[in-house]
C-alpha cells in the first residue's frame, strides 16, 4: 500500500495553532537575516516524518537539503537535515518541525522492533495498527505505523466492515457476518470472537477475517486448530488483539496466525528526540 500524503493545510494548521499571532519573542529580539539551521538525531531512531517537514519548511520559503530517508535508522548524533533561510521563519517552525518528526520517528520506532520481534518466529505474521490515534493525527500516525512495517489495518468506520463487542449485543456474531455481506460485495468482512465457539461460528457465516479478542496463546492455538479441523483456516485471514504487549508479543506471533494488532503503537506513543540548531556564521 502506498503511504499516504498528509494534507498541506493539516501541516500548515500544527504551525498555526503554535503561533496565531506570530513569534513575539523572535520578532522582539533577532534581527532579520539569512542563516542555516541543522536536525539531528539524539538517540537511535527509525526516521519518519521526513518528507512532511520539508514539505512544510519549503511551503514556507526555506530551503532544506537532506540525504536522508524516512524508513531508515539513524544513530544518535546522525545529521538528518539542513534548514536554510530567514532566521524568523526557522524559528518560527522548529518546534512543529520536531513535534512532528518525534512523534513520527517513536512511532515507527516501536512498531519496527515489534514487527521484528514477530518476524524472528514467525516471518509471515504482520503488526498491525488500529484506530487508537490521537484525534486529528490519525493519518500521521497510521503513516508512522507503515513506514514501521505495520500493516495500517482501516483508516476509518467508512474502510471496512468490522463487527465488533457492542454489534454482537445486539445481533449474533454469524447474523452480523451475514448481513454486513448482503449490504454489498466489494467489502472485505472481519469480526471479533471472544470464544472458540464464536470463531467457528463467524468462519462458517463467511467472514474474511476472524478477529480472536482477548484470548490467551493457548486459547488462540485452541481455535486455529478447530478452524483447521473444519476445513475453515484457508479461508480466513486470523487476527489476533487484546491484551498483547512486548512481553507477550512473541508467545502470540509464534502460533499459526496472520496479524497481531496492538494498539500501544499509537496509543501510547513515546517521541524520539531531535534538535535543532541554528548555526552562527562569521
Amino acid at each position: 500500500m502506498k503511504l499516504p500524503d498528509l494534507p498541506l493545510s493539516l501541516l500548515i494548521g500544527f504551525v498555526e495553532e503554535d503561533c496565531p499571532f506570530g513569534d513575539i519573542t523572535s520578532d522582539a529580539v533577532i534581527d532579520p537575516q539569512i542563516c542555516t539551521a541543522v536536525i539531528s538525531a539524539r538517540e537511535p531512531l527509525l526516521l519518519a516524518g521526513l518528507s512532511e517537514v520539508i514539505r512544510l519548511s519549503e511551503w514556507y520559503g526555506l530551503f532544506i537539503q537532506s540525504k536522508s530517508r524516512d524508513g531508515t535508522c539513524y544513530k544518535a548524533g546522525d545529521s538528518i537535515a539542513a534548514i536554510n533561510g530567514q532566521v524568523h521563519t526557522i524559528l518560527l517552525l522548529e518546534r512543529t518541525l520536531l513535534n512532528i518528526l518525534g512523534r513520527m520517528s517513536g512511532i515507527a520506532t516501536r512498531t519496527r522492533k515489534m514487527q521484528d520481534m514477530v518476524s524472528a518466529v514467525n516471518p509471515t505474521c504482520r503488526i498491525a495498527a488500529t484506530r487508537k490515534t490521537a484525534p486529528g493525527l490519525r493519518l500521521m500516525d497510521k503513516k508512522a505505523a507503515m513506514i514501521g512495517g505495520a500493516d495500517p489495518h482501516r483508516f476509518s468506520l467508512s474502510d471496512a466492515v468490522l463487527i465488533k463487542d457492542n454489534h454482537r449485543v445486539l445481533v449474533s456474531a454469524d447474523e452480523a457476518v451475514r448481513r454486513a455481506k448482503a449490504s454489498g460485495a466489494y467489502r472485505r468482512i472481519e469480526a471479533e470472537a471472544d470464544t472458540i465457539d464464536e470463531a467457528l461460528m463467524i468462519a462458517r457465516a463467511g467472514a474474511d477475517i476472524v478477529l480472536l479478542d482477548n484470548m490467551t496463546p493457548e486459547l488462540v492455538s485452541e481455535a486455529v486448530s478447530l478452524l483447521s479441523e473444519n476445513g475453515l483456516r484457508d479461508n480466513i485471514i486470523i487476527e489476533v488483539s487484546g491484551g498483547i504487549t512486548e512481553e507477550n508479543l512473541a508467545a502470540y506471533a509464534a502460533l499459526p496466525i496472520d496479524r497481531i494488532s496492538m494498539g500501544a503503537l499509537t496509543h501510547s506513543v513515546t517521541n524520539t528526540d531531535f534538535s535543532l540548531d541554528i548555526i552562527k556564521e562569521g
